[in-house]
């Protein structure tokens, strides 16, 4: 449903466009994601086995709001509703229309930034300010990433009234701006390599297909949400807690009248405050850690010293959810979600203890980030932690030396210390290829590498304080998919593991896991747990190319036709 939100305001009026035959009412401004949830439409795509798909992961990654607009795939929360589009739920198979083979451009520059959320404005701001050319790409039509995500073009926005992250935002992006940096927007990088001392990117853009050879990289795309595949989470009206964020402050649109929050993590709080703001009715929040009491004194303590206004923000937010009398569940999680054809209740429970049911017509559940780190992974980059982060200095340096990972692409540790790495890795970039900084430059350095240090105190707390109770895992089903692009059931897993077939790939050949949409990036993972629990190796899929589905014909461009 459409909502308010302080300082943002719809401008123009509203314009019509086809939806299965039906005509949907939109707004500029909003995504095609938004205006067809909002008009109630929450099945967008149809498995092969018949089972219908919505908007999960709002963000680009999953795939699962992919529809036919004008009679090429699109994925609806990366697509800008507009006049008189014709838009048709994905089918299972999709008969790929003929595409002329588009000329290749080709670009070059001292600094390739991908990804405009805090880390990568900041490392633009810094390259260009110490005279670096910079290319700043990003998939989004508007750069913020999804920390500093902004209303979408059709909103007008009064900077005094919005709120503060809004603001921060702003300001950010319109310092990137000014700094006279190349910033293409709904741009996405699907291939790199080395290049000499550099490297080479190929990008989908609005005008075609490019290669940009950049002498230094900065990767900075961010984190996604974990995957909690519990009964029913497939369907309709089952997003991320990261999704529902995007459609309330990109597009002014909640998920739901009724919603649940759930999962791990200060975001859920934050969310479910925004929800209640704009009118909602949040029927509880779920949380996975204890509640807070003298065994997490010492987190608070280091939370508060380090940064003391987002510990008070996290405190004013509990305290909103308490006056509202909005439940807070802590030491839960979700384990069942009901419905037919779209999601209609939720059941929660603490690990090992009994199922409470609330009716619901939206849930949205963040577990928990994994970094997306596909292009340093395919690089070559030297990786930690089972393939899931990048091995890294403070500023980002890999061990390719022309290779910087950013923020919570390499390595999860919240916006401010992203937008600190941010800055040290477009210094760090500067330095490689102009020697000595002006001093002032020095300067912010200097105070970028302290805000990264504190902001990493903060993060060590954080964590701390919500930490989940032991035990807290998704409470699958044989029937459960593991696999919800290829529809991949635990059952099917388990019984290849049994028989023997112990390695990932193995298992991606004989089921299509990690072959859909999303490129492994939701299953992986599991799959990896699955097989360590059975004392497998745990390795990811092998990296490659494209790392998002791309047309054929962009493809072909860049391997010369």
């Amino acid at each position: 449903m459409r909502v308010s939100l302080p300082g943002v305001e719809r401008a123009g009026a509203g314009f019509g466009l086809q939806f299965d035959g039906r005509t949907i009412q939109a707004f500029p401004g909003e995504t095609l994601a938004a205006a067809l949830l909002a008009a109630g439409e929450l099945a967008l795509r149809r498995t092969a086995g018949g089972d219908d798909r919505g908007i999960y992961c709002g963000m680009g990654v999953c795939g699962e709001c992919s529809v036919l607009v004008d009679g090429a795939p699109r994925r609806a929360c990366m697509t800008a509703a507009e006049p008189g589009q014709q838009v048709e739920p994905l089918p299972a198979r999709v008969v790929a229309q003929p595409q002329p083979i588009q000329t290749l451009s080709h670009h070059s520059c001292d600094l390739l930034v991908v990804g405009a959320g805090p880390a990568g404005l900041a490392a633009t701001r810094a390259a260009r300010a110490a005279g670096l050319s910079v290319i700043l790409a990003d998939e989004r039509a508007k750069p913020g990433g999804q920390y500093f995500k902004q209303p979408g073009e059709g909103l007008t926005i009064d900077a005094t009234a919005i709120d503060r992250q809004f603001a921060a935002g702003r300001t950010l992006i319109e310092q990137a701006i000014a700094s006279g940096a190349a910033i293409w927007r709904g741009c996405m990088a699907w291939h790199a390599a080395q290049d000499g001392d550099g490297v080479a990117v190929a990008v989908t853009t609005p005008d075609g297909p490019a290669q940009v050879r950049a002498r230094r990289l900065v990767v900075a795309a961010g984190a996604m949400e974990r995957p909690w595949p519990v009964p029913g989470w497939t369907l309709p009206g089952v997003m991320t807690t990261g999704a529902a964020q995007t459609l309330l402050r990109g597009s002014a649109v909640a998920p739901g009248a009724r919603v649940l929050v759930a999962g791990n993590g200060p975001l859920n709080l934050q969310l479910a405050c925004e929800l209640l703001a704009a009118g909602v009715t949040v029927v509880a929040v779920v949380e996975q850690a204890p509640r807070p009491g003298p065994a997490q004194i010492g987190a608070l303590a280091a939370m508060l010293t380090s940064h003391a206004g987002l510990a008070l923000t996290g405190a004013a937010q509990l305290a909103k959810l308490v006056r509202a009398g909005v439940p807070l569940l802590f030491g839960h999680d979700v384990t069942r979600i009901a419905g037919a054809t779209r999601v209609e209740a939720v059941a929660v429970a603490a690990p090992g203890g009994p199922e409470r049911w609330f009716e619901i017509d939206a849930v949205c559940i963040g577990a928990g980030f994994q970094p997306q780190a596909e292009i340093p992974r395919a690089l070559g980059c030297a990786m930690a932690h089972g393939g899931l982060s990048v091995q890294r200095d403070d500023s980002g340096r890999t061990s390719l030396e022309c290779v910087f990972v950013a923020g919570d692409g390499g390595g999860l540790g919240g916006a401010v210390a992203a937008q600190a790495q941010g800055w040290l890795a477009g210094a760090a970039a500067a330095r490689d290829l102009i020697g000595t900084l002006p001093a002032a430059l020095e300067r912010q350095d200097e105070q970028a590498r302290r805000d990264l240090a504190r902001a990493q105190r903060f993060q060590r707390g954080l964590w701390q304080l919500f930490a989940p109770l032991a035990g807290a895992a998704p409470r699958t089903t044989p029937e459960t998919l593991l696999c919800r692009c290829e529809s991949v059931s635990l059952a099917r897993i388990e019984t290849l593991i049994a028989a023997g077939t112990c390695d990932i790939g193995s298992i991606k050949r004989a089921t299509r896991a990690g072959m859909g949409r999303c490129q492994g990036r939701y299953c992986a993972p599991q799959l990896a747990a699955h097989l360590a629990q059975a004392g497998s190796p745990t390795n990811l899929f092998a990296p490659r190319p494209p790392f998002k589905p791309v047309t054929i014909a962009a493809i072909a461009a860049r391997d010369g036709g």
